[in-house]
């Protein structure tokens, strides 16, 4: 079992649970307006997990897609999409131009991202879009301090971004024409760090990291301090490419 399947395995019971964001009706209108599905089209969710991004795509299309790696997390993604593949999104086990739109929410973080992108746009169809969303750091000023608190959530994070990670992504692996959206997600910091796949020393380090936070990164992510609560506010980019053709 990988690190990547054996970390999801553990939070797959709770994972619905484990951020404010999984369950943020704005930000899935967000990345709806971003992805702008039509009836007609068959659509890919790329890391689908559980189904959270899915189930709000149910319906606006003709066909809806799932692919994850971990069991224990896709079983619950069933009653969300048309089709449920297990799979490597580094290897996507579909045609060349097999879909009109494509959707990874926290998912490219864990993986060989380039390779994946890559493999997105080679299914997608001329003229598709691919969308991702995913936490950033604000800029260079925040980046250190906040890449520690997320390595320290998710041991299995091989990538972390600024929201121009994102748009290079997209860009390197072909797309010719790339946008960025912003979406902040009150968080707190407790709830989100608990995953209940980590140890409660690194929930207490990252703790300290917000205690201990420089002036910009607090200032950044606008950390309040509320009855013990830590709260963050944290950014998703909102990255869209659309394939020539």
């Amino acid at each position: 079992m990988s690190l990547v399947t054996e970390h999801f395995t553990a939070r797959a019971g709770h994972y619905d649970k484990s951020s404010r964001w999984c369950t943020d009706l704005a930000l899935a209108e967000a990345t709806l307006e971003a992805v702008a599905p039509e009836a007609h089209h068959r659509m890919l969710d790329v890391a689908c997990g559980t189904g959270l991004v899915s189930r709000h795509f149910k319906g606006h299309v003709k066909e809806l897609v799932g692919l994850d790696l971990t069991p224990a997390m896709f079983d619950q993604a069933r009653p969300h999409v048309d089709a449920l593949v297990a799979g490597d999104a580094t290897a996507l086990p579909f045609e060349d131009a097999s879909f009109d739109r494509i959707v990874c929410r926290q998912g490219i973080q864990f993986m060989d991202d380039q390779r994946a992108v890559s493999e997105m746009f080679r299914v997608l169809k001329p003229g598709g879009r691919a969308v991702l969303v995913h936490l950033c750091a604000y800029g260079e000023t925040d980046k250190a301090e906040y890449f520690e608190v997320l390595r320290l959530r998710n041991p299995a994070r091989r990538n972390f971004y600024l929201r121009e990670d994102l748009l290079g992504l997209l860009l390197r692996a072909g797309f010719p024409s790339v946008q960025m959206h912003d979406y902040v997600s009150d968080e707190d910091v407790e709830a989100w760090a608990d995953n209940q796949a980590i140890g409660r020393s690194d929930v207490d380090a990252i703790a300290r990291v917000y205690q201990q936070g420089s002036p910009a990164f607090l200032a950044l992510h606008g950390v309040r301090m509320e009855d013990g609560r830590i709260l963050d506010k944290m950014l998703f980019g909102i990255a869209v490419g659309v394939k020539g053709g």
